[in-house]
């Protein structure tokens, strides 16, 4: 992979900027200062190496075959540049997590569907101050009291009725 020359910064720094939590605001704004300090630090160096002007050296430098030499060496240099061994790793991260964002987004969408139904389910019954006994039990059939039926004892909860059995297994009462 050829170096490239970084000249700007990717990071959509408002956008992240809006995320920061107020709490964490003066880390985010010393790691935004580092960031520009670095960047203009590349930006004042040229991209390129300035050229030698081999020639001058040549006419100037009395030893002959002195200046090719080290021309031949200079020109020989190869700094190797790093080879990219995570962005292969970062894109296939990045396309899992947009497709758990994905996955999320549909879930969310099918829950709002979902209250959205229950809560004009809500508007359409007759306000708790209006209700009668009988419109509450045709409402909710399974937390309506039934007197004929299922009797039951004051105060209707479950843990003060005659054949409640509690989830740990001891009796009832506790005496």
């Amino acid at each position: 992979m050829a170096a490239r020359r970084v000249t700007q910064s990717s990071v959509n720094w408002a956008a992240l900027s809006e995320r920061v939590p107020q709490a964490q605001r003066p880390s985010f704004i010393a790691f935004k200062s580092k960031s520009d300090k670095y960047m203009r630090s590349v930006q004042a160096n040229p991209e390129h190496a300035p050229k030698i002007e081999w020639a001058r050296y040549k006419s100037a430098i009395p030893v002959p075959g002195l200046v090719d030499t080290f021309q031949k060496q200079y020109e020989s240099i190869k700094v190797p540049y790093p080879e990219d061994t995570f962005t292969a790793e970062v894109e296939k991260q990045e396309q899992e997590v947009k497709r758990e964002v994905q996955e999320f987004i549909r879930a969310s969408e099918e829950r709002i569907a979902k209250h959205q139904k229950e809560i004009a389910h809500l508007k359409s019954l007759i306000p708790f101050d209006q209700m009668t006994m009988e419109d509450f039990r045709d409402a909710y059939p399974d937390q309506a009291l039934d007197a004929i039926n299922k009797p039951t004892f004051w105060p209707h909860n479950p843990e003060e009725q005659l054949d409640y059995k509690p989830k740990d297994g001891h009796a009832a009462g506790g005496h």
